[in-house]
């Protein structure tokens, strides 16, 4: 099975790179649009900030190429919030696939920190991905902006307010969490995704 790792100006990629490889998979980290759209799988990882991203997608024509992409994709913290409708952070476009908006934490009054760090747990679970995962599994989240409920959404987590820990439609699915770092349930996650027909 061919696996492309989208490249973009985004970390996170070798934790990916070191999950896939224990559950013994190997993957090409590339921004070949050729390369990503021939993959059987494609995952789109990130962690960085929306605009820069979206730049860095957009002058290479990679926006559009992630939006056509027919086989399974997998979006990752970052990479899930670019494939909604719009971040508040810096106002950004994102791809649009799902139409989720992300939207900072408002932690006003309340005990949280933001950004979010840590393991918190993932219920009301839909779909294949989620396949042998236990309601309220705990996976592992950093990040400080999250994609709002709405009819994508198959998972649920709770922190100062409800919100998509995972969104899918048609072959494209988003994870909040980091599956790479959310030991036996990530590597369940992961071997879902590889396997989805």
């Amino acid at each position: 099975m061919d696996i492309a790792i989208i490249k973009y100006n985004a970390g996170n990629i070798q934790s990916v790179l070191y999950a896939l490889d224990r559950i013994g998979a190997k993957a090409l980290v590339t921004d070949d649009v050729e390369a990503i759209r021939s993959a059987d799988r494609v995952i789109f990882p990130g962690v960085g900030e929306a605009s820069t991203a979206m730049e860095y997608l957009r002058t290479r024509g990679l926006d559009r190429v992630i939006r056509e992409l027919n086989q399974p994709v997998l979006g990752i913290c970052l990479g899930m919030q670019l494939m909604c409708r719009h971040s508040e952070e810096n106002d950004t476009q994102c791809l649009g696939i799902f139409d989720e908006d992300v939207r900072r934490f408002d932690a006003v009054g309340e005990n949280f920190k933001i950004p979010q760090i840590g393991w918190n747990t993932i219920r009301d679970l839909k779909g294949a991905i989620f396949e042998g995962v236990p309601e309220s599994s705990y996976c592992y989240f950093v990040h400080s902006y999250h994609a709002s409920l709405g009819g994508h959404t198959i998972a649920v987590t709770d922190y100062i307010n409800p919100y998509s820990s995972a969104l899918q439609k048609d072959n494209f699915t988003g994870v909040q969490f980091h599956p790479e770092k959310s030991a036996v349930v990530g590597e369940r996650i992961l071997q879902n995704f590889l396997s989805r027909h």
